[in-house]
């Protein structure tokens, strides 16, 4: 078979040989592959149509044509095979527990709760560990995987359980998924009342895609309509056989909110634990483990909340997470006291990254600084190339249907910026599982914790993206630049509302009738103490005008703390006025919101009537 020519030069053929990249290589990583010019393969993308630079990072389509072309077989390696490969190349193993069988001990097993919306999970985890978090959820919905650990007395012996909080709703699947595969055991809640729904399905499929033991917390046995019977005859359809029955998944009958049967709900954990599975771990090699949680801290930084699956995690170790790193400053236990070492099975924060990690990213110690920056630095480059080889078009949500319809645009390109690691993988998973049809295909070009960045509006600016923040706002000068480029930046609190935004405009039928104009922005000075007003906050309005009785919200570090506050009251010295302009000084009373602090920054803005194209 002749060797294609390019310009009198003969490039190499393959015959159906293979060849392995990485995704986002470029044609020279192409080329070094098999031994050929660069420039000759950048003449043969243009032959076939395609503009491409030597050193650019191309789409695993692009390579597959070009490989097709030459008679090669291209074979894309994967994210986990790539950072196996990675590792192996530091000579470290991942995964593995060193040592023999006299170097393990027993440990506590790692469980996650599942099951459908409103059956009850969080409330069963807020009687497990007597806290309230339902009460500062947006939407009442559980937003963020946290992990904690709680003690119970089995056979008059203490055993500790450690509990993965992973959100409940549909969208949350990834997320879920996740928490499974780094669990020993799932608890499935089902409402006596309701009995097994779409949802309690769709969490047991993932449980078994797992491959771990289920408990069976049947909750609600207090409400009027509760049948527990009812819920063992559903779920022995679908391979869960109560004991009492002649099966060997164990039914505990609860109710949450009464506090009803938790202590027997922890036993029949430890019992199942101890019946199917051979928990035990080396506590005396290297850590390695799982991030469950991370975000930015304002005063202590990039904080990540690690579950130490082997190993013992000390103050002082060096670590990698994803593509951070860092050498381990200080470590918190669930109840917030400092811990000065954490053994398998424990989760602990960690204080002493470079930034923040994602929600379900690997950790690991190794013995230098050096190699954990190598380390992760490779793994952000690998992810950046990834990223550089996805391109679009740019519009906003309300033209994406005429685009659509014009044939101008086949994809939409997303940036997704949110308050914790965990939401942002949730968002995303939710988004690019939108069932839309051919036309259009999602992308996620960035994802990250924090508030929107002027490096953020760039990137959606070259990739025309739409950016979405997720209980974060823009930060400095991010919301003129947007405005300045024409970039469409979407704010929300609860996530079922973005994906039904976006959903609508794929669809075509986004017709948004009220858009938020911002009004102005004042900084928190000073606070003033008024016992008939409570707090009034002394300001400096920064941009625009603040004007009386209008919305407001109050931000602390690029996040929302607020939302729909009220502009009550408002002066200048002492006297009462309706406005305050850029650049002037007065006084802001929130109504009876108390909650500020200095160094806020209160943003106003009013809904106006959007016209309709």
């Amino acid at each position: 078979m002749q060797a294609p020519s390019v310009g009198g030069v003969m490039l190499p053929r393959g015959n159906g040989q293979s060849v392995r990249l990485s995704r986002g290589a470029s044609l020279t990583d192409f080329a070094e592959k098999i031994n050929a010019n660069p420039a000759s393969l950048v003449a043969v993308m243009m032959n076939l149509g395609e503009m491409v630079t030597a050193t650019q990072s191309v789409s695993d389509e692009t390579l597959k044509l070009l490989a097709e072309e030459m008679n090669y077989v291209l074979e894309i390696v994967s994210p986990e095979e790539e950072d196996r490969e990675l590792l192996e190349s530091f000579d470290i193993e991942f995964g593995e527990d060193e040592g023999g069988e006299e170097a393990l001990v027993s440990r506590p097993p790692v469980v996650t709760v599942m099951g459908h919306v409103d059956h009850g999970k969080t409330r069963l985890l807020d009687a497990i560990r007597k806290t309230n978090v339902v009460a500062g959820e947006a939407g009442g919905i559980t937003q963020h995987i946290g992990a904690y650990q709680v003690s119970s007395e089995v056979n008059g012996e203490d055993r500790r359980i450690t509990f993965i909080d992973t959100p409940g709703h549909e969208a949350f699947t990834a997320m879920r998924a996740r928490g499974a595969k780094s669990t020993d055991i799932a608890i499935l809640v089902v409402a006596a009342n309701d009995g097994v729904m779409p949802q309690t399905i769709e969490a047991l499929n993932h449980a078994k895609a797992a491959d771990v033991p289920i408990v069976v917390a049947v909750n609600k046995i207090d409400v009027e309509g509760a049948d527990p019977t009812k819920v063992r005859g559903q779920l022995t359809e679908f391979g869960l056989v109560a004991e009492e029955y002649g099966g060997d998944t164990m039914f505990v009958d609860i109710s949450a909110k009464q506090g009803l049967h938790i202590d027997q709900l922890l036993e029949a954990v430890v019992l199942t634990a101890d019946a199917s599975l051979d928990l035990r771990a080396n506590p005396e090699q290297d850590a390695q483990g799982i991030a469950i949680e991370s975000h930015l801290d304002r005063g202590r930084g990039a904080v990540s909340t690690v579950l130490v699956q082997r190993g013992t995690l000390r103050i002082g170790d060096t670590m990698v997470v994803g593509d951070a790193y860092g050498r381990v400053r200080a470590m918190l236990d669930d109840n917030g006291n400092n811990v000065e070492e954490a053994g398998p099975s424990t989760p602990v924060l960690v204080l002493g990254l470079t930034n923040v990690p994602g929600a379900g990213d690997n950790f690991l110690v190794v013995d230098e600084d050096r190699t954990a920056r190598q380390i992760a630095e490779k793994r952000a480059a690998r992810e950046r190339n990834a990223n550089f080889a996805r391109k679009g078009v740019r519009f906003s949500l309300e033209n994406l249907d005429e685009a659509l319809k014009a044939g101008l645009v086949q994809e939409l390109n997303l940036i997704i910026k949110g308050d914790a690691s965990g939401s942002v993988e949730a968002l995303e998973s939710s988004l690019l599982q939108l069932d839309v049809g051919d036309e259009v295909d999602i992308r996620v070009l960035h994802r990250g914790v924090g508030a929107v960045t002027e490096s953020d509006i760039d990137l959606a600016t070259g990739s025309d993206a739409i950016v979405i923040g997720f209980n974060v706002r823009a930060a400095g000068r991010a919301q003129q630049m947007a405005e300045r480029e024409g970039v469409d930046v979407r704010y929300y609190s609860v996530i079922y509302q973005a994906i039904e935004e976006i959903e609508a405009a794929l669809k075509g039928m986004l017709k948004p009738e009220y858009e938020e104009v911002e009004l102005g922005t004042a900084e928190i000075r000073e606070i003033f103490r008024s016992s008939k007003l409570g707090n009034i906050a002394g300001v400096l309005v920064r941009s625009g005008e603040v004007k009386r009785n209008t919305k407001a919200r109050l931000l602390r570090d690029g996040k929302v703390i607020a939302e729909n506050l009220n502009i009550s009251g408002l002066r200048r010295f002492k006297d009462d006025v309706t406005e305050i302009r850029e650049g002037f000084e007065g006084g802001i009373n929130l109504g009876n919101f108390n909650d500020i602090k200095i160094d806020d920054v209160i943003a106003t803005y009013e809904m106006r009537e959007k016209p309709r194209g």
